[in-house]
């Protein structure tokens, strides 16, 4: 009796979707059409095994590194620091006649030197923009762009709280400006003079701390806040 119940393999030949095996294991003895179906099946598994072995081979062989090791470097190649603000302007810098020229590049103004939609500024702020923009019987002066970004753009001086330089204590004046953005991105790199034994750019530690200017933007529409600062250790 117990021979006459089917098997595992049998009963999984004829529930599964797989086309053909279920003709393999099929209940009764062996006969021809049983062969036949065995050797097509065999031989198709076989077909797709051999097409498909020079990618499971390129699989196999995909170069990959496992091992991490770590390294102490007895000196480091000190790298430029970049300072993004996104004030590019000190709201407290500008002038009546910073903002007659250009308060409406800072979008303070419109085009007619009036403050728009007032109702959304911060009060305090839009007070002292009111008072700065009050161009009743004002005679504009010489405006000048370049002399305009050093005045109302940030300072290294104002923003670095701490710099320390292969232990000893450095300042705003051992950093060179190496590129700037509007003053919205500033690269910096280290002065030469102040490194005396060794090149200029290798260090074994370094820690600068910087604050990033005023909390108010100078966009006053955008917001307040939005300063960014680096903290290098």
């Amino acid at each position: 009796m117990d021979s006459l119940q089917p098997s595992s393999i049998q009963i999984f030949a004829n529930t599964t979707t797989l086309h053909g095996i279920r003709h393999v294991f099929v209940y009764g003895p062996v006969t021809i059409r049983r062969l036949l179906w065995t050797l097509a099946f065999v031989g198709s598994l076989g077909l797709l095994l051999v097409e498909s072995s020079d990618r499971v081979a390129f699989y196999f062989s995909y170069q990959h590194v496992t091992k991490v090791d770590e390294v102490v470097a007895n000196s480091l190649v000190f790298p430029a620091v970049t300072i993004c603000n996104l004030n590019e302007f000190r709201f407290s810098r500008l002038t009546t006649n910073d903002l007659y020229h250009a308060g409406e590049l800072l979008s303070l103004l419109d085009v007619n030197l009036q403050i728009p939609n007032p109702h959304l500024a911060d009060p305090a702020v839009l007070a002292t923009l009111q008072e700065k923009a009050n161009f009743k019987q004002y005679k504009p002066k010489v405006f000048s762009m370049q002399e305009f970004l050093a005045r109302v753009g940030h300072d290294l001086k104002d923003m670095m709280l701490y710099c320390k330089f292969r232990g000893q204590e450095c300042s705003h004046k051992d950093f060179k400006t190496v590129s700037m953005n509007t003053l919205l991105f500033s690269s910096l790199g280290m002065s030469p003079r102040c490194c005396r034994t060794r090149t200029a750019l290798e260090v074994t530690g370094q820690a600068v701390w910087v604050q990033c200017g005023e909390t108010v933007a100078a966009r006053l529409w955008r917001g307040r806040g939005g300063a960014g600062g680096s903290l290098l250790s």
